[in-house]
């Protein structure tokens, strides 16, 4: 396999990574019956490897198995993405449905402009808010995580849509788009953007990372995989994270490279650039956040920090607020993440909303490694809150939880059509949103990961529960 003889894994003391487009049925039922994984083309993992436990195969069957059902997808999901993008954009960019018609049968239909600044993304369609809660202000302990799921929201669009948000909307500073490299997929697959906060003599600077795009098979492999990498001292990492962050083939994660413009890695870029921000305004703060996907880069980037000793800069980091964020890395990668948060005061929200799917994957068990650290900032269905140990059903596929699951999915289905009523204009949800939802009475659990939620809870939610410790 090619990713054997090219990637240097020096950098680790151990790894496991799965290629399912190397798979063949053959070979899928030879990994449950034969425990020497180490054999399998399909495996990359360190020669003579056995897999004991058959429950352990058994999950990485069921990985590999989605993995190659997402690649079959990929191409029709993208286009279902790109016809429900089309219409609405469309008409608004025509001013209508009936300024439409009329500049079709004039030969004057204006195509939306992808590049545009409203142009909006499935999640933007999901939920068109741009304007910060005015409700709720600096003082308020739900500001901070208020304005980072908007920013966690606002990092799926393009970088004209988010540099007017930032400025035009928030009334804030925009530092910047970036369009990450991905040595290992051998392309442009990270996205975020910067911003400042200014109230004052303070000065908060915010990263958002984009999260996992609906239609995106690629993006859902990530969350789906189980390849990790050990690295000494941090314990084991989910490899489509590291990859997606910044991790080199050749060098593994180097504290300092010979950047490249053209293909910037993610965690270099950033690094780089609030380190040049912070020393115009030593006094300055940040924070990290981001939503599914985004939330998983959010977490790791501080452990990478970590492991580099930029003990300067992770002083500065004021907290990481992460949105149904998937599970990265394993029990002693939370308790080395515990330790460095609480040495440098840092805030960790983790926040999941009911039956959000992605917080409950890769699958989390005995003989699995994946786990989340830290308490878990939980909320139901009317946007109560409580912090717990581990958000209710834990692993999603549970036989007790089905009925539960698809009557609350009824039931979010007909609250869209009456918060309106209850909250106010701004929580009128879009015909979008509610198609998402119809969807969810088929998968329980897959509309709730949006971001419409998360913001919801952020506004809804009880001020004091924004008060409590945020990591133990």
């Amino acid at each position: 396999m090619a990713t054997k003889k090219t990637c240097d894994k020096s950098f680790c003391k151990d790894y496991l990574l799965l290629s399912p487009k190397d798979v063949r049925l053959w070979d899928l039922i030879m990994l449950l019956f034969s425990k020497n994984i180490g054999n399998m083309k399909f495996i990359d993992c360190p020669n003579g490897t056995v897999e004991e436990s058959f429950s352990r195969r058994f999950v990485i069957f069921v990985s590999i198995v989605v993995q190659k059902l997402l690649q079959v997808v990929n191409k029709p999901l993208g286009w279902v993405g790109s016809a429900i993008e089309f219409l609405p954009n469309c008409l608004d960019a025509n001013g209508g449905f009936l300024k439409l018609l009329f500049n079709f049968i004039s030969g004057k239909l204006v195509l939306p402009n992808k590049e545009s600044q409203e142009f909006l993304s499935v999640i933007g369609l999901g939920d068109i808010r741009r304007d910060l809660d005015k409700t709720i202000k600096h003082h308020d302990p739900r500001y901070t995580s208020a304005l980072a799921i908007m920013a966690a929201k606002s990092a799926y669009e393009n970088p004209a849509y988010i540099k007017q948000t930032v400025e035009k909307h928030w009334k804030m500073e925009f530092l910047g788009f970036f369009n990450c490299w991905n040595d290992y997929e051998e392309d442009y697959t990270t996205q975020g953007f910067m911003w400042s906060d200014k109230t004052g003599e303070s000065e908060l600077i915010g990263v958002s990372f984009r999260g996992t795009s609906p239609f995106n098979a690629k993006d859902w492999s990530s969350d789906v995989d189980l390849s990790w990498y050990d690295l000494p001292g941090i314990g084991k990492v989910h490899a489509g994270f590291l990859k997606a962050l910044g991790l080199q083939k050749s060098k593994g994660w180097p504290k300092d490279i010979q950047v490249d413009d053209h293909k910037p890695y993610t965690y270099y870029a950033i690094r780089q650039k609030l380190k040049d921000r912070l020393q115009d305004n030593p006094n300055a703060k940040f924070l990290i956040t981001g939503h599914s996907l985004g939330a998983a880069l959010a977490i790791v980037f501080p452990a990478v920090l970590a492991h580099h000793n930029e003990t300067d800069l992770l002083s500065k980091l004021e907290g990481v607020y992460t949105f149904g964020q998937p599970r990265v890395g394993d029990h002693k990668f939370g308790e080395y993440m515990k330790e460095v948060l609480v040495t440098h005061g840092t805030r960790y929200h983790r926040f999941v909303y009911c039956n959000d799917l992605v917080p409950r994957v890769p699958f989390d068990n005995s003989d699995l490694l994946f786990k989340h650290f830290g308490d878990c900032h939980y909320y139901n269905s009317f946007y109560k809150g409580q912090v717990v140990t581990e958000e209710p059903n834990k692993n999603y596929f549970s036989l007790f939880a089905i009925i539960p699951m698809f009557a609350n999915a009824t039931w979010e289905l007909m609250r869209s059509f009456i918060i309106y009523h209850q909250r106010g204009p701004e929580y009128c949800e879009t015909y979008t949103c509610r198609g998402l939802r119809v969807f969810g009475l088929l998968i329980a659990g897959l509309p709730a990961h949006g971001p419409q939620d998360y913001v919801n809870l952020t506004r809804l939610g009880s001020p004091e529960l924004f008060k409590l410790p945020s990591t133990t």
